[in-house]
């Protein structure tokens, strides 16, 4: 891996790296819009927006709040990829203004047109695409290339989006085009980092039986995850889509398996990880059972999205906010009540499908549980993330050493 270049940053540190402001801002979306929602879901609250209620619900999940945290992730990565200076300051502030304008034009759309709502929304990610590949074709970085194709595959499905809303009356292969990047990012970038932290992690503190690390098998899998997501794209009922889902499913259970995920319980920084990517095999085989008529198809998604997606994006968030700020990488008592809520959320979601007659009582459960993960990532970690270092370390629980 090429070395990290850094240069003294002298303004406001929360755009000292990409991180701070969109794992921040990526949060305190993520809480309010869920807030917003079920008023909207039971018909006590509108926005001016073009989509209709679900829509709206479904875009601010999928191409508001994840996008800002893959842009969090992928301009800190890229630095330790390629050995490039990061981008800061006017730049990053620049490009978490794009992010916000586009949030604003979704939710207006009805009054600004959504043409015009669309061309707002869309330059974030066409922005992001550009600066990830000059900078990963400027460092020599192929081999991390295929993470930006999948951003500009998100990029092809949030127009697909704006355009099924507007023509079709309603969002419906632009939004498994969405789904299936960010399972296809989770498995391949989880397959990296997991096992990866998992062994550094065992070696120092619980030496014995370590992960698999990435190697053919993994290949396999995410091969044959293309194959069966780009089946569920393009024809989501389909028994060959079933079938295939059912085999992917079980090869994901496996690659979990060889991660020693069991031997983590002590450290739930690192537990979470696996805990977030057990709903990965848990959407492949929801949408199996869909198939052949057991479950509803929402089941799969709401695994991949309220529990792949969500558990995911706070694992990732809490462990490089702690980590690229220099403090321990350990979950203090605030970061594990974080997990507990995002578990507790992402488990009622796909319940509320599975048991109808109890869906808005466990819709409420999984509203409050995402909502307190969220929000309570960006009251336990906005002060770090903003530069505030003892406020934050207060705020979640660790002592303060004296002055």
């Amino acid at each position: 891996m090429a070395g990290v270049r850094s240069r003294n940053f002298e303004g406001w540190p929360l755009f000292a790296n990409s991180f701070r402001p969109f794992f921040l801002l990526a949060a305190i979306q993520a809480g309010l819009s869920i807030l917003a929602w079920l008023p909207m879901f039971y018909g006590e609250l509108s926005v001016s927006s073009a989509f209709a209620p679900r829509d709206w619900h479904v875009h601010e999940m999928l191409y508001g709040f994840l996008p800002a945290v893959i842009t969090g992730f992928l301009f800190t990565a890229i630095p330790n990829w390629t050995g490039r200076l990061p981008i800061q300051g006017t730049s990053l502030g620049a490009l978490l203004a794009v992010w916000i304008a586009g949030r604003v034009a979704v939710t207006l759309s009805a009054d600004i047109g959504w043409a015009f709502a669309l061309a707002v929304d869309a330059a974030f990610l066409t922005l992001v695409v550009a600066a990830a590949t000059r900078e990963i074709i400027a460092g020599g970085n192929w081999r991390n290339l295929p993470v930006v194709v999948l951003v500009l595959v998100l990029l092809a499905g949030n127009v697909a989006f704006h355009l099924e809303a507007h023509y079709a009356g309603a969002a419906d292969v632009g939004i498994r085009v969405g789904i299936g990047v960010v399972v296809m990012m989770i498995s391949l970038i989880g397959g990296r980092i997991i096992p990866s932290f998992t062994r550094n992690w065992l070696v120092k503190f619980n030496p014995g039986r370590l992960p698999v690390p990435f190697g053919r098998f993994d290949g396999v899998v995410i091969g044959c995850s293309a194959i069966a997501i780009i089946a569920w794209i393009v024809a989501p009922l389909s028994t060959v889509t079933g079938a295939v889902m059912a085999l992917v499913g079980v090869l994901h259970l496996v690659r979990l398996a060889r991660w020693a995920g069991d031997r983590t319980f002590r450290e739930r920084l690192l537990l979470i990880l696996h805990v977030g990517y057990v709903f990965v095999p848990l959407g492949f085989l929801l949408h199996a059972f869909a198939v052949f008529g057991a479950l509803p198809p929402s089941a799969g998604i709401h695994a991949w999205m309220a529990g792949a997606a969500g558990t995911m994006t706070l694992a990732v968030m809490t462990r490089a906010s702690l980590g690229h700020t220099g403090q321990a990488l350990t979950a203090s008592p605030a970061t594990q009540a974080i997990y507990a809520a995002i578990i507790v959320a992402a488990l009622a979601r796909v319940a509320a499908v599975v048991w109808p007659a109890h869906s808005d009582a466990l819709l409420h459960l999984a509203a409050c549980g995402w909502i307190v993960a969220f929000l309570g990532f960006a009251i336990a970690f906005g002060p770090l993330l903003a530069g505030s270092r003892r406020r934050a370390l207060a705020i979640m629980g660790v002592p303060v050493p004296a002055r």
